[in-house]
């Protein structure tokens, strides 16, 4: 039992990230644009929170969860305006969605290392973690789900969830998200609808980039004190639980927690007595979740539902 509550605590601090950036990348692939620069986004936001956070605990300026969530909303900030180059790039300038979203994750680790070389003096930008919730009071003392959910656990798991919640709400119960999702499915009609598909694509690329953000600073809190300049590929890795997800927030919630089984497994293996004693080499748990991706892809792909027009420049002139 205490390898399964071990593995369910890695499980949640590796899904949460994930399913915050699949679901940042439903927005804006329901509007019909492919935003690959998750990866950029996530670094962008992680790296803009983490030095927000060395600053601040360097001066002792702030502390606690005001800290967390002034950092979080910064990395928020961040990854909406970075994700904005993207949708220049794709709405006004009928770029390759593609190659417009790989440039930007090149880039993005580039300004990273050198920014935090410029203004820390190193590659790397500390931080001191102070937000693990050693227990939930009253939560933690349920049988199983308890000592699994609510011991050692974030404030990030929680909003994580809410974020879930609110997507899917917004996405099937709201005028926006029929509108938003209308862009993606079928441009042309939403236009003669008299809806902005410009504008929707737009809402849709942005609220991508504010979700990457946060979800690249929710990534780094629970599982180091630095930034480095990298998001392992959670980016993309982030883009296979959406097609495995099919677009759809509830199905993404499981494959996000599934392929947060896997790295909890790859990063966590030599504490779980089973793993350990099965002798296999450390390399094969490491590769484990990116090799199962692609396999994953190999069996669903035929079968995804993307949106209809996604990917698809919108030109007013044509019907």
């Amino acid at each position: 039992m205490k390898d399964v509550i071990f593995l369910a605590q890695r499980m949640m601090i590796f899904g949460i990230p994930l399913l915050i950036v699949a679901l940042a990348a439903v927005y804006s692939e329901r509007s019909g644009v492919i935003n690959i620069a998750l990866e950029g986004i996530m670094i962008i936001g992680a790296f803009t929170g983490t030095l927000f956070i060395y600053f601040m605990q360097k001066n002792g300026l702030l502390s606690g969860y005001p800290l967390l969530i002034v950092a979080m909303l910064i990395s928020t900030l961040s990854g909406m305006l970075f994700a904005a180059f993207h949708a220049f790039a794709s709405i006004n300038m009928s770029a390759d969605q593609t190659i417009s979203g790989t440039a930007l994750n090149l880039f993005a680790p580039a300004i990273v290392i050198f920014v935090a070389r410029a203004i820390v003096g190193v590659q790397q930008v500390p931080f001191k973690n102070e937000w693990r919730i050693r227990e939930v009071p009253g939560l933690s003392k349920i049988p199983i789900l308890g000592p699994m959910f609510f011991k050692n656990t974030y404030l990030t798991t929680l909003i994580g969830i809410i974020i879930l919640v609110v997507t899917h709400y917004v996405l099937f119960h709201t005028k926006f998200g029929l509108r938003l999702r209308s862009a993606g499915e079928n441009p042309h009609a939403t236009d003669a609808a008299g809806i902005s598909v410009q504008k929707m694509r737009y809402a849709g690329v942005l609220i991508s980039g504010a979700l990457g953000g946060l979800g690249g600073l929710i990534y780094i809190i629970p599982i180091t004190t630095s930034f480095n300049g990298t998001v392992a590929g959670y980016g993309f890795l982030a883009m296979a639980v959406l097609i495995f997800g099919q677009w759809r927030p509830a199905r993404i919630a499981l494959a996000a927690f599934f392929f947060g089984l896997l790295q909890a497994v790859s990063a966590g293996y030599s504490g779980i007595s089973f793993f350990k004693n099965l002798g296999i080499p450390q390399v094969y748990f490491e590769i484990l979740p990116y090799v199962i991706t692609l396999v994953v892809l190999i069996f669903t792909s035929k079968t995804s539902a993307a949106p209809k027009a996604l990917g698809e420049i919108f030109d007013k002139g044509k019907r």
